[in-house]
């Protein structure tokens, strides 16, 4: 309805699904699953006493570089690669219409940002990149920043973006607050390291899972625009979880 009355461009909507296996799995152990399964992800397991164990295995830079020379994405759109699109790169998939616009949003808005923070950026054109057996839309910005010191400022403005939240941002962002019915924790936040001078690389936190034991909270969203088809949307979220279903269902399998 939000969509329909013009208040939403855009609106990211996510779910939590429970899994368990029979036996608690070694969280290491999943985790050398998941950098086997998806070489070109970012994979990373974290545990605190404040978050729990997290594994994370997402697609999406969201900053980095160090000094004055920095790089950011625009990755949206989802499809699923199927039969004999799974030995390529995706290279002959054919995006819908609503697919481009989702990623055209993110990358209007992520210029944006940057205009705020510098006058020398380079965007690089939309192509499809594979990532587990999904396909996105990416487009990469390089920019220069003159003052390291206002990287705090510049993720700021630049997460959540489209691309996890909606637009504008801070209508969509309430919505989901106060309508979500699970909690998003740490999904679509970033992790990563922070250096302004001797490297920084952030990623959000996506196709990522909650570990407790033997039980697992994945987690999921699917861009919504006005022509979106509620099944459809559905089924992305199903492909998105199954990034680590497979890191669950083949780690069971070596562990029996």
């Amino acid at each position: 309805a939000q969509l329909e009355a013009g208040i939403f461009r855009k609106i990211v909507l996510a779910r939590c699904a429970e899994e368990a296996s029979e036996v608690a799995i070694d969280p290491m152990a999943l985790f050398r699953r998941a950098c086997g399964l998806y070489p070109r992800m970012f994979i990373s397991l974290v545990s605190t006493s404040k978050s729990g164990v997290w594994l994370i295995a997402t697609p999406e830079i969201l900053l980095e570089g160090k000094a004055h020379d920095w790089h950011t994405i625009a990755l949206a759109g989802t499809m699923r690669l199927e039969g004999d699109s799974l030995i390529g790169e995706g290279e002959k998939v054919t995006w819908a219409t609503k697919d481009i616009q989702e990623q055209r949003i993110v990358t209007t808005y992520i210029a944006e940002c940057l205009e705020q923070f510098t006058g020398d950026f380079h965007e690089e054109g939309r192509r499809t990149v594979r990532a587990a057996n999904l396909v996105h839309l990416r487009s990469d910005f390089t920019f220069t920043l003159p003052d390291g010191q206002h990287l705090g400022d510049l993720l700021h403005a630049l997460h959540p973006t489209p691309a996890v939240c909606g637009l504008p941002t801070r209508e969509t962002f309430n919505f989901i607050i106060q309508n979500e019915h699970t909690p998003r924790r740490y999904y679509s936040g970033f992790m990563g390291m922070l250096d302004p001078d001797e490297g920084t690389h952030l990623y959000v936190s996506l196709r990522c899972m909650n570990i407790e034991g033997s039980h697992y909270h994945l987690y999921a969203g699917g861009g919504l625009l006005t022509d979106s088809t509620v099944s459809q949307e559905w089924l992305e979220t199903e492909a998105k979880l199954e990034t680590m279903r497979r890191v669950i269902r083949q780690s069971n399998v070596l562990k029996t």
